[in-house]
């Protein structure tokens, strides 16, 4: 929200209020306490009256410290928080003198100088940002409310990012952002997942720890600095130190959630029914057939909403007329080795059996006399579960432990961003306001728990629409309703590249687009990008996603890329462990995996899929692409030429094919296996040395279908010789191969340099 008008004047009717001096500065513990006055205290007299300003500066982590803004104290506080996690607590190291205070944890020190105002975050030596002239602020405005706001310091050539899944530009400067969860599409400003966290390209991050409707003018009120407000009498932010992206993320997740790490199968291709398409059982096993006639390898297949009764959403019964015998048909596509997915959302509609159970048992958000809030947008007369009644998580989750029983794997949880904010009352007494975006977390939590329960630990994965801060501990994320248009898959990109910059450590999108019929062209570029992607979906609205549907060649293009992830799977599931153990995610910005390198910093049309692969999506109908290579030297996996790095190239691709590039200095694990994720990776795999440098030597690691480490192989290179050695844990069959090419992702990766290991060693000598 913007309070100026321009660099002089307020809005007309705000009253602002700023820090005007320190008055006096207190250790309490651990922390330091800061009264500041919004006028000058001349005499005692300028002491009388208000406002004046409380802030609090704390540390809840190393190089991480907390400011809190007051001015009201005393105002009941209703909202729901941001679940933060049990960390390790810092050494803090605080000083209070005459002239200046500091408090330091880790590498991250606040100064607060005592004559004027200026808040100063400083680590590795230099200033990272700061809090100064009308940085913060109370703002008073008749008919619109009370706010806090900080604004902090931009410097020049700063880059800002994150804010959870935003589908406009990937920097954010010069954007207007409010923190406020929505249903509006991938072609809108509106966020399926806002996260109240930024970082930017100068080493530190910025979580406003709140769940309500948080303004962000990004460059975009003060072009030199980031504002943040939101309506009341107190603002709270986490000030995150790196001093790297990855870092900053690491420390991020570390106080906010890990990822858990999704069951291998997830990372198979999952085929859909689509939306208000017509199906039964008999067609759902057509598309089963068909894809398994046309050697087009499946993991998952997933029913959307209408395999409940139309007006019945959610009764979580299905449709006797098409599905009369879903025990048996969930039995008999398990025994075909498939999961099975199903669609379901928190939305209970009137003519459900359900909802008068609901109501009798107050499980529903009520209004204010006490009887059910209700609307008819999507469901006639639905009701919402309230999640913040323990009776009603169970009773929902009920409902989920029976058709998990039933053989259902995981459950697509669709929604979560249309909750009231005005005239209702939760069971535990939340507001409103701050429980909108956090809705979601309470959801999925419930969702991804029954899981747990049912299937077991590192067995539970959804497909999630809505999130929050904190949510990306209940995987995985979808980017919602997209078009079929290349403009859209792009944006889609944008979306997920914005939310890994908020710790979501996995991510997938509708290949095709969710909205229109794509041209084959399209449907075939988004195959190439969607498998290339963390998870692979085949998701529509009016139409199925079957590639048959669109020319002989679609079925070749997914059955290539399909596969080629497949044998990828012991390189992909390392980086899924990496994601969950560490917070980095799979899918990586090049500015989170390149932040010294000022090319990288605004790039939105590529990324890593872990710390080695490049992906450069091919945009264009025509298959040309333009790309950015870091240093280096860099092999196309696919084709096996190797390109200098450090300049922008331009490459035309056919359709089995993409920017697709291998970092020199990498080991690559790849498996024999192509038609289905989850194998033994430590078993017939292949170690890939690309672009060693003479006298290095680089290492990979191959886990189990736990994501715990089975072997560490390490590459040595001296002149032409390679050497590789086991030097932990165990590994069946293996091989060592120099670079190398996948003309064909049925066959192993063609090199002119393979030999098969004796034991725990391989050597290649030429």
């Amino acid at each position: 929200m913007k309070f100026t008008d321009g660099q002089w004047i307020l809005q007309p009717g705000v009253s602002a209020f700023y820090p005007a001096e320190v008055h006096d500065v207190t250790t309490e513990g651990e922390s330091l306490v800061v009264h500041a006055p919004t006028r000058p205290i001349k005499h005692r007299g300028d002491t009388l009256g208000g406002p004046l300003l409380t802030v609090t500066l704390s540390a809840p982590m190393d190089d991480v410290v907390r400011v809190r803004l007051e001015h009201f104290v005393g105002t009941e506080d209703r909202n729901p928080q941001i679940p933060l996690q049990p960390v390790a607590a810092p050494k803090v190291v605080i000083e209070n003198r005459k002239d200046a205070a500091s408090l330091r944890s880790g590498g991250l020190t606040v100064r607060l100088k005592r004559d004027g105002w200026e808040i100063v975050f400083e680590g590795g030596g230099r200033t990272l940002t700061k809090s100064g002239w009308r940085g913060l602020g109370y703002i008073q405005w008749p008919g619109h409310g009370n706010f806090v706001h900080e604004q902090l310091n931009l410097g020049v050539g700063e880059c800002v990012y994150g804010l959870g899944e935003r589908f406009t530009a990937f920097v954010k400067n010069g954007q207007v952002v409010e923190n406020d969860n929505k249903d509006g599409g991938t072609a809108s400003e509106q966020a399926y997942k806002s996260v109240p966290f930024y970082m930017t390209n100068r080493g530190y991050g910025v979580l406003v720890n709140s769940t309500g409707p948080v303004s962000f003018e990004v460059a975009s009120e003060k072009v030199a600095r980031v504002q943040f407000s939101q309506p009341g009498e107190s603002l709270e932010y986490f000030l995150i130190y790196g001093p790297t992206p990855k870092e900053i993320l690491r420390k991020l997740t570390a106080l906010t959630g890990r990822p858990a790490l999704p069951p291998a199968w997830t990372f198979g291709l999952w085929l859909t029914t689509s939306f208000t398409t017509s199906y039964d059982e008999a067609t759902c096993v057509s598309f089963i057939e068909g894809m398994k006639s046309r050697d087009l390898p499946l993991s998952v297949f997933h029913f959307d909403c209408f395999w409940m009764r139309e007006f019945d959403w959610c009764n979580f019964q299905w449709d006797p007329r098409t599905f009369p015998d879903p025990a048996g048909m969930l039995k008999r596509l398990h025994e075909r080795g498939l999961k099975i997915s199903l669609w379901i959302n928190p939305y209970i509609g009137q003519r459900s059996v359900l909802f008068e159970e609901g109501r009798k048992g107050g499980f529903f958000i009520k209004k204010k006399d006490g009887s059910v809030w209700q609307t008819d947008l999507w469901q006639p007369g639905m009701a919402i579960v309230d999640f913040t009644n323990p009776a009603a998580c169970q009773w929902f989750g009920d409902h989920l432990r029976r058709l998990a029983a039933m053989g259902v794997d995981s459950f697509k949880t669709d929604f979560g961003e249309r909750i009231p904010t005005e005239g209702i009352v939760y069971h535990d007494g939340s507001d409103p306001v701050g429980m909108h975006n956090f809705y979601p977390i309470l959801y999925n939590e419930v969702v991804f728990k029954v899981l747990e329960e049912i299937r077991g630990k590192g067995e539970a994965a959804l497909f999630a629409r809505s999130s929050y801060a904190s949510g990306q501990r209940f995987p995985i994320h979808w980017g919602g309703d997209s078009w079929s248009t290349l403009e859209s898959m792009a944006e889609s990109l944008r979306g997920g590249l914005s939310l890994s910059m908020c710790g979501f450590g996995y991510w997938s999108h509708d290949i095709g687009g969710f909205e229109g019929l794509p041209p084959a062209a399209v449907y075939k570029r988004w195959v190439a990008f969607g498998l290339m992607s963390s998870h692979s979906r085949l998701h529509g609205s009016s139409s199925y996603r079957v590639p048959w549907n669109y020319d002989d060649d679609a079925c070749d293009v997914l059955r290539f890329f399909t596969k080629l992830k497949c044998r990828l799977m012991p390189y992909l599931y390392a980086a899924a462990g990496e994601a969950h153990r560490e917070g980095i995610p799979m899918m990586r910005p090049m500015q989170l995996e390149f932040p010294h390198d000022p090319a990288c910093d605004t790039l939105d049309r590529q990324y890593m899929l872990g710390g080695s692969l490049l992906v450069a999506p091919v945009f264009s109908e025509d298959g040309w692409v333009d790309y950015y290579l870091p240093e280096g030297r860099w092999t196309h996996l696919l084709s096996g030429e190797v390109q200098e790095g450090g300049r922008w190239r331009r490459a035309q691709h056919g359709f089995l094919s993409l920017g697709l590039f291998v970092r020199d200095n990498t080991v690559l694990a790849l498996g024999a296996t192509d038609a289905r994720p989850d194998y033994d990776y430590a078993d017939d795999v292949t170690i890939h040395a690309y672009e060693l440098a003479d006298g290095s030597e680089a290492s990979c690691r191959v886990t189990d279908l736990k994501g715990a480490e089975r072997a560490e192989i390490k590459v040595r290179r001296e002149g032409n010789r390679y050497e590789a050695n086991v030097v932990s844990g165990q590994i069946g069959r293996w091989s060592l191969a120099v670079g190398g090419s996948f003309a064909n992702a049925a066959q192993p990766a063609v090199s002119s340099k393979r030999v098969v290991a004796n034991g725990r060693s391989a050597v290649i000598a030429s």
